[in-house]
């Protein structure tokens, strides 16, 4: 069983332009697309697309139409009630693939919630092979609250995995090594954040084929306690880094279509590909074939495991 958490879910309504997005001016779109999304709902997506046990934990109230679209399409979810209805996130995707996200806040929540949506967490991850833990934290929960739940979680023994970013992420890596995770899963601005690095040197020496930089970047992380740290970077592919080694993945060629869901994927694809015993190779491998599949399909659709290019992502390993 994986279960996910999504502290701050939302709909996703995705508009498809049938033009470069005009700032300021008409914009014409040839589709719209409604899903139910937050970064954990999408990695639990992809997960029960697979038909692995997952169920996704997310607080929204029995009446929220995120949930109808949770039953649509039959994921196994527990929620948490809320008087206010989640957020409507919307994505704008281009014909080349560029994608300008817009974001609500989503509803503040109580005290009250908090204590109830972590009382679930940590009842439903009991028998867990892993938790994820992903996105925003929406008003009213303290920036910390990731490192309290990796805490909570511990003692069952579970692996868990962290998908964050800003002032959470920061929160998260203040308290290593106690609140330190089995795997951090940063992009490149966000691995700079985190060590110091700086975001354009890291693209660029992964685009031109020398990930070290990265590499040695990551490997900070696991001298403060993180267990795995895979770093995506784009068409660049992405980076493993665990204490046995450090390897480089470069993606298949694909059709860009829309970036949106790509990370949750990856993480979903490293996530089940652990949870058969993959090696770590290969744990990075089904993450970056899972990743490149999503940024080829238009909106906010999600890969099933028919629409993977497995040999077509390239490994190698990084002294």
């Amino acid at each position: 069983m994986i279960v996910t958490l999504t502290a701050n879910p939302g709909l996703d309504r995705t508009a498809t332009l049938a033009e470069p997005l005009a700032h300021g001016g008409v914009n014409r779109v040839t589709s719209v697309t409604v899903e139910p999304g937050g970064k954990g709902i999408n990695v639990a997506r992809v997960i029960h697309a697979a038909g692995h046990p997952v169920r996704a934990i997310l607080p929204a109230g029995h009446r929220d139409p995120i949930l109808a679209l949770l039953d649509r399409i039959a994921l196994p979810y527990r929620s948490v009630p809320l008087p206010d209805e989640v957020r409507v996130n919307i994505t704008l995707t281009e014909q080349d693939g560029t994608t300008t996200k817009i974001n609500e806040p989503g509803p503040t929540l109580s005290a009250e919630a908090i204590d109830q949506l972590a009382h679930l967490l940590v009842l439903e991850s009991e028998h867990a092979d892993w938790v994820v833990l992903s996105g925003s934290l929406p008003p009213g929960v303290p920036t910390d609250w990731y490192a309290d739940l990796v805490r909570a979680l511990r003692p069952w023994g579970c692996k868990i995995a962290v998908d964050t970013s800003d002032a959470p992420l920061l929160a998260l890596v203040d308290q290593f090594p106690a609140a330190a995770p089995d795997l951090l899963k940063p992009n490149s601005e966000e691995l700079a954040q985190l060590t110091g690095a700086d975001a354009e040197e890291l693209e660029a020496s992964a685009k031109a084929g020398d990930p070290s930089k990265c590499v040695a970047a990551a490997r900070t992380l696991l001298d403060r306690g993180v267990r795995a740290v895979m770093a995506t970077l784009g068409g660049s592919g992405a980076v493993l880094v665990t204490a046995e080694g450090a390897w480089h993945a470069s993606p298949p060629p694909i059709t860009l279509r829309s970036t949106v869901g790509a990370g949750d994927s990856s993480v979903a694809g490293y996530v089940l590909a652990h949870t058969r015993g993959a090696s770590a190779p290969d744990l990075l491998r089904t993450a970056v074939a899972y990743g490149s599949a999503a940024a080829s399909l238009a909106g906010t659709a999600l890969p099933r495991p028919d629409q993977l290019n497995v040999g077509g992502v390239t490994i190698v390993a990084v002294a």
